[in-house]
């Protein structure tokens, strides 16, 4: 399988703090990769480095075969890369499909839109936008604005996309049709790398795993064997822990 993302010992420190220490893997083209582990891990300061939110202070990036080590969220959104936040973060004061729309007009250089207010209006029919697109941005709950997160970031026509904690806060119900939805965007030919925390999501989704603890990562490999492994359960899932 072609490798679409791979990281060579990144590292990322604040002040005296090791974040990210040292991490490797590779994520491979139309998969989708599990990053799991606990509080203070690290997960999402290694996602922020890959996706060009701050720059890693040692190590290599390589987004489709060319290093993009430092490269900033503009740029590296430009080539394909996009990613949602643990907390929504849309235009308050624009509607849905113009949040979309942002995405959509300036999202992909590469392969610039023809039509953006078509391809606004198909992302979020495409996550199942529950709402009218003209629906201000502040008026929209938690699963409301998860489902606009996905679509400003399929509007951008990603080849990666990173998705944070997306599960937070959802009800089982709502777990399952988020679910089916990043189904969706895989077999749309979207590779994914997710950090979760809710495990039942991981299990279901993820094809591979890696696990870090303290910044490092303690295991990478298939997703039964990864949570099998007595030291993920040590650190992080239980002692207890059993599919």
């Amino acid at each position: 399988m072609d490798v679409i993302l791979r990281t060579e010992n990144l590292l990322k420190t604040f002040g005296g703090l090791i974040a990210v220490n040292n991490v490797s893997l590779e994520v491979y083209q139309g998969e989708i990769f599990g990053i799991i582990g606990p509080n203070g891990a690290g997960k999402t300061t290694f996602l922020n480095s890959i996706a060009g939110t701050y720059p890693p202070d040692g190590g290599h990036v390589y987004f489709l075969g060319k290093e993009t080590t430092g490269l900033s969220s503009d740029v590296m959104c430009h080539l394909g890369l996009a990613r949602t936040f643990q907390i929504s973060q849309p235009f308050p004061r624009m509607t849905a499909l113009e949040n979309v729309l942002v995405s959509a007009t300036f999202g992909n250089k590469t392969n610039p839109v023809k039509d953006p207010v078509a391809l606004a209006k198909e992302m979020l029919e495409f996550v199942e936008f529950p709402m009218p697109v003209d629906t201000l941005a502040l008026n929209l709950n938690t699963v409301q604005l998860k489902r606009l997160d996905l679509a400003r970031a399929l509007a951008s026509k990603p080849k990666l996309l990173l998705l944070d904690e997306l599960a937070a806060g959802l009800t089982t119900g709502e777990l399952g049709d988020l679910m089916a939805i990043i189904r969706k965007i895989r077999d749309s030919g979207v590779t994914i790398v997710m950090v979760e925390h809710i495990m039942h999501i991981i299990m279901g989704l993820c094809e591979r795993l890696a696990v870090l603890y303290y910044g490092e990562k303690i295991a990478e490999g298939p997703t039964q064997e990864v949570a099998q492994d007595p030291k993920v359960a040590e650190a992080y899932l239980g002692e207890k822990y059993h599919l």
